[in-house]
């Protein structure tokens, strides 16, 4: 309860100060709504796609039974980023959607669709070989195709400098222009997978202990590992949707949790979610503190604060495991 207490603390904290930080005067009473408006979605869009990156961490790294994976080993949020791209290139270019999709569910349409394509792919080779290494292999190397993809697709935005701009920005990250109809999407996805990955938690605890000691105690692998590669491209999606291709949340807050919340995974989904949104809304507000003439992309900012979080975990377990 302690743990929960300082993390709804903390959120309430960093809540105030994404309010309250950012371009504009909130003391202008003809801005001041819409300021706050803006800068609420901007909240909100952050804890949800924070909280949906650490809690595809937790299963991806239960799954792998491996602490250095992250969701992008799946290779759904190369793919969600590429959908995303494509569609605001397709727009760009073409206007395509306009009659079938507004404008604003562009992005988050292009990224589902990116991310439902990597995980049809994935989930027909575990199908055929049902192997984790081969789970592993196959998302690596749907990773490196799609940021192949990403990279020849943002060569040929150049073309026209607007789109081209549009394109980096989202590559890497921010939740600027998030608005309600993009949040009214993701938030039944987010919450329906969040809830989801809870439940599968007690089948992931049993296989910590190895895939056979958990066959034997009554799990069902191929399913649990089945419906977490879907749950997961489920967050991972909508994450990317709401806020670009934001990395370090799904593999620094599982980390930093686990000494507090224990490995349980029924305890550490919801700690994970919590500490997940506080993290990338942390990340936001400071993204507005950094003194610059545009601002600092989201993505940038929990690269130059998760790298070396990450590194200094991993210098802490490595002294761990040798005085043990």
């Amino acid at each position: 309860m302690r743990l929960y207490l300082l993390l709804f603390l903390l959120l309430l904290v960093a809540g105030v100060l994404a309010v309250l930080v950012g371009s504009g005067d909130l003391s202008n009473p003809e801005l001041r709504d819409t300021f706050l408006k803006l800068r609420g979605y901007r909240l909100a869009a952050a804890f949800l796609a924070g909280a949906a990156l650490a809690v595809g961490g937790v299963v991806v790294q239960g799954l792998f039974r491996n602490p250095l994976a992250s969701p992008s080993v799946l290779g759904t949020t190369a793919g969600a980023s590429f959908g995303g791209q494509v569609a605001l290139f397709s727009y760009g270019i073409a206007g395509l959607g306009g009659g079938l999709v507004v404008p604003e569910m562009i992005v988050p349409f292009g990224c589902f669709v990116g991310a439902l394509g990597a995980l049809a792919i994935l989930l027909l080779f575990v199908r055929v070989t049902q192997d984790l290494l081969a789970l592993l292999l196959t998302g690596f190397v749907l990773s490196a195709l799609f940021l192949s993809l990403s990279g020849l697709l943002t060569s040929i935005a150049q073309e026209t400098w607007e789109l081209g701009r549009a394109i980096v920005s989202f590559s890497l990250g921010s939740v600027s222009g998030t608005g309600p109809r993009q949040l009214s999407f993701a938030l039944p996805l987010v919450a329906s997978a969040l809830v989801a990955c809870w439940f599968w938690g007690r089948p992931l605890d049993l296989l910590l202990s190895g895939e056979e000691e958990a066959m034997s105690m009554g799990a069902n692998v191929d399913a649990v590992r089945w419906w977490s590669a879907v749950w997961v491209s489920v967050l991972v999606a909508s994450a990317v949707s709401l806020g670009g291709n934001v990395g370090f949340v799904g593999l620094v807050v599982p980390h930093m949790l686990r000494p507090f919340a224990g490995t349980k995974h029924q305890r550490l989904i919801p700690a994970a979610a919590l500490a997940g949104g506080i993290f990338l809304v942390s990340c936001d507000v400071l993204a507005r503190l950094i003194p610059s003439r545009s601002e600092i992309p989201l993505g940038v900012v929990t690269g130059l604060i998760g790298a070396p979080l990450f590194l200094l975990l991993l210098i802490k377990l490595r002294r761990e495991h040798a005085y043990a």
